[in-house]
């Protein structure tokens, strides 16, 4: 009994710190420099459960709600940036607490099943052009990322060669944070059904996009090559027939919350290669 009831209140404090966190990020439009409860406090009181003692907080679901905050543009950039400091810290503990596998960059994994690097668009990863891209605020007319194709020339997501769906593989390990279906032409979303998988290795976030079939759900913990779903053409920029099929690949890095993208060309050309 005493130990379910020091589980629960070592819960509840993780729960404060982080929903203490996010409501004065949200109360103050204007943020000033404030002392947060110490996430190296939080780190030591999730490393001292038992063994049989689970840390059930899952900061996984806050990315989606804070997301949609920033795609409506409810949020000033400050306190976007504040907010998704806090998640990412605490994503990172999550990470640390449990049986999640950590990969570095030489156990990565090209992205779509059976193709290689000379499927990347452009030459020598000329298709990567970040410009002034701010995830927080976005903007047209830029790209950073890379968009890899299939052999598809009757647009219908199949492989011309094998006949098969193609299949879209976690590059990187780490945690599911956000998925999307469901995607219809009327809609007015670029990235069609897409995932965004939180990579506790370079405290990073990978976005795959224009997807047709998502298999994994949030929470999920991926290692490089898992299958996250298989390619498609959803999204304004994959739909259209002028755009032939392919992936779109970003990744962003947390700087103190302020997600920034940062090319994986090389990485990519390092990768691992799947059948």
């Amino acid at each position: 009994m005493m130990r379910k009831l020091l589980g629960s209140l070592k819960l509840a404090l993780v729960l404060f710190v982080f929903n203490f966190g996010l409501a004065k990020a949200s109360d103050d439009p204007l943020p000033k420099k404030y002392i947060y409860p110490s996430i190296e406090m939080l780190r030591f009181k999730v490393m001292d459960l038992k063994d049989d003692e689970e840390f059930k907080f899952k900061p996984f679901e806050n990315w989606s709600p804070l997301m949609t905050e920033v795609r409506s543009g409810s949020l000033e950039r400050e306190v976007a940036v504040t907010k998704m400091k806090e998640l990412v810290n605490l994503l990172k503990v999550f990470s640390e607490s449990g049986d999640i596998g950590v990969y570095s960059e030489s156990e990565w994994v090209f992205p779509v099943s059976g193709y290689d690097a000379s499927s990347i668009g452009g030459v020598n990863g000329s298709g990567y052009r970040p410009g002034g891209f701010d995830f927080f605020t976005s903007g047209s007319g830029i790209h950073p990322a890379h968009d890899i194709f299939i052999r598809d020339r009757d647009q219908d997501c199949i492989d011309d060669i094998t006949g098969k769906s193609v299949e879209i593989l976690s590059m990187s390990g780490g945690i599911v944070v956000e998925t999307r279906i469901g995607w219809s032409p009327e809609m007015d979303t670029r990235g069609g059904n897409f995932v965004y998988v939180f990579d506790n290795y370079t405290e990073g976030f990978f976005y795959y996009a224009h997807m047709k079939e998502v298999f994994v759900k949030v929470g999920e913990i991926v290692a490089p090559g898992s299958v996250l779903g298989t390619m498609g053409r959803t999204g304004l920029n994959a739909y259209p027939s002028r755009s032939p099929t392919h992936l779109h690949l970003m990744y962003v890095k947390s700087y103190e919350g302020d997600l920034q993208p940062e090319d994986v060309y090389q990485e990519l050309l390092n990768s691992k290669i799947t059948n």
